[in-house]
């Protein structure tokens, strides 16, 4: 008999690979389910950006393989994207690899650095794929705790005791001095996803000097920074940042670019050689046409950002009143393109009170506990749907909750 490999042990299914299909059973039963999980922009990108492309798909000459670091204009408009809303000087030649999806980027740091038996440090709650990207190298997760209110705190006192167990404090960093610890590298993410926590003062700072002091990578995922957040932020801004950090961005959600499959490794020159030999024998370039719409979208200003920031935070307020219809308590100062919420305390779990909603009402929201344990008295609403959308779930949940009372 044939079977899979030990590398799949553990990893199951995507969440959302499997609702999706639940979903798809009950629309062919006549539910017409609304669904509120996935942050999938329902927003078009920019017409000149869409223009763009249906222009340079239409020549002749744009078809064939591409460079796997991508063209030159892309690196140079990626790099002055960083400088103009960053803060972060980048070479366009060296620092700068684009990315058939950040997604991809995860799953290409932990092929490219851990080997089996090796450690990272992963966030609970926190994006999935951080934690089966991991596994799937052959490294084993290590949690660690996102706390605050609107601000992300770590404990890096907590951390500092798991961390010594494996790796040693570097003292001085003499050349040809230091050897890698077990815990390779540390994801991070902020604005942070699913809590939709913003990192908090000199957060950027620890993460970089611990990063040092233990020698491991620091990873920073970065694709929320602009939505409904007027300060984006990268961790490369941090000085010394590009001596241990590696940052992804994209532009599936800044610029409702998802599908396009457009992101971006940001990291010194020999961090985007080390990546590049795992990455160049995985694909074989972006589609031109693409990255030349990526060089237009990456040039759009402030009034871009302005436009679709306006959308989510209306669309934002009518999330709340949902909320606050299903008796959840949630912070109103989070950024990103979700809510994160809290359950009644009656309610045993987000799984349990998210099939409640879904059965009863035909509203799917997401359960906090797809994130890690410290998700499961969570559920997460997602802002990419339409106000008569958000308008008919608030409906449908009055509705039910009208019927309860009768009976």
């Amino acid at each position: 008999m044939i079977t899979t490999a030990n590398r799949l042990e553990g990893i199951g299914e995507y969440y959302f690979s499997q609702k999706l299909r639940e979903i798809e059973q009950l629309n062919k039963q006549g539910k017409k389910v609304i669904n509120l999980g996935i942050g999938s922009p329902d927003l078009p990108p920019h017409p000149d950006v869409i223009k763009e492309l249906q222009e340079t798909s239409a020549l002749s000459d744009t078809h064939a393989y591409q460079g796997y670091k991508g063209i030159p204009a892309l690196r140079s408009a990626f790099s002055n994207w960083y400088q103009e809303w960053y803060g972060v000087t980048l070479d366009a030649e060296s620092e700068i690899l684009p990315l058939i999806g950040s997604k991809e980027g995860i799953m290409h740091i932990c092929m490219t650095y851990l080997n089996e038996g090796d450690m990272a440090l992963v966030p609970n709650p926190g994006y999935p794929t951080y934690r089966s990207a991991v596994k799937l190298a052959g490294g084993t997760c290590i949690d660690y705790k996102i706390t605050g209110e609107e601000y992300a705190e770590i404990d890096f006192e907590e951390l500092e005791t798991v961390v010594q167990k494996y790796n040693t404090p570097i003292v001085s960093s003499g050349a040809n001095t230091v050897k890698d610890g077990r815990i390779k590298l540390m994801w991070v993410n902020f604005p942070h996803m699913p809590t939709g926590k913003r990192a908090a003062r000199g957060l950027f700072e620890k993460l970089i000097a611990f990063g040092k002091k233990y020698n491991m990578l620091i990873c920073h995922d970065n694709p929320y920074s602009f939505i409904l957040n007027s300060n984006p932020t990268s961790i490369l801004s941090v000085e010394g940042a590009k001596d241990i950090a590696i940052e992804l961005n994209s532009l599936s959600k800044s610029h409702n670019m998802a599908g396009w499959r457009l992101g971006v490794m940001v990291a010194s020159a020999r961090r985007i050689n080390e990546v590049l030999r795992f990455k160049s024998n995985m694909d074989s370039g972006m589609f031109l046409p693409v990255q030349r719409a990526a060089v237009k979208a990456l040039r759009l200003g402030n009034e871009w950002f302005t436009q679709i920031n306006k959308i989510y935070g209306q669309r934002r307020e009518k999330v709340f009143q949902l909320l606050d219809l299903l008796g959840c308590s949630y912070n109103t100062d989070q950024v990103g393109m979700f809510v994160w919420a809290s359950i009644p305390a009656h309610e045993d779990s987000g799984f349990s009170f998210s099939d409640k909603i879904l059965y009863s009402t035909g509203v799917f929201i997401t359960p906090g506990g797809i994130f890690g344990n410290q998700g499961d008295q969570f559920i997460r609403v997602s802002l990419c749907s339409k106000p008569e959308v958000l308008d008919e779930s608030i409906q449908r949940i009055k509705l039910f909750q009208e019927k309860i009372q009768i009976v």
